[in-house]
């Protein structure tokens, strides 16, 4: 009698897990894609960790869209930081200024891949489209190793918080690379 109410028990929970709402499954479905389209990318665990929030991924589309977000979301956060950032000497200051330009050149390039993305469509004019995508966020990134560069004469403090707020930048936007590369690949399935 004790093994038959457990098992009720079980199968009860069970079928209360999958039919408490389509949250259950529908975050099922998303992490297994997030997971699956991750497990691949440059900075794996980081793509995973930004991008299994995300609620609104049904299609390979929406997680391009959505790792896009993060990486203008991220660049965002370090410009803001980057004019906040106290700084010593007149090359601390000219590189710094040089910086800000170059993420804000960023922010400019994903946010045309974002548009860009929001507007793909299969059939004529998607090749050109996907070549737009990863010409943009490939510009992004050189303009993220651009802005490193400058600080690779310079020690301390300052080279050590630009580096690690460009860094992030640069590998949540090498991670939305990645992912554009699998929506081309895939020939947009799903769009």
């Amino acid at each position: 009698m004790k093994m038959f109410r457990f098992l009720l028990l079980l199968l009860i929970l069970h079928f209360s897990h999958f039919t408490n709402g389509k949250k259950t499954i529908t975050s099922y479905s998303t992490n297994h894609l997030v997971y699956t389209s991750c497990t691949k990318a440059s900075y794996p665990k980081i793509c995973i960790r930004t991008l299994s929030s995300y609620s609104t991924i049904k299609t390979p589309k929406d997680l391009a869209k959505a790792s896009l977000n993060v990486s203008i979301s991220r660049a965002n956060k370090a410009s803001k930081f980057l004019k906040n950032l106290k700084v010593k000497s007149k090359r601390e200051k000219g590189e710094l200024v040089d910086c800000i330009e170059q993420i804000g050149d960023s922010i400019h390039e994903l946010r045309k891949a974002l548009f860009e993305l929001k507007h793909l469509h299969k059939g004529i004019g998607f090749k050109f489209q996907m070549n737009n995508l990863e010409t943009w966020i490939s510009a992004s990134l050189t303009n993220d190793d651009t802005c490193l560069d400058g600080f690779k004469e310079i020690d301390g403090k300052v080279r050590y918080d630009v580096k690690r707020k460009i860094s992030n930048v640069a590998k949540v936007t090498s991670n939305a690379l990645y992912l554009i590369n699998l929506l081309y690949n895939r020939g947009g399935s799903r769009i």
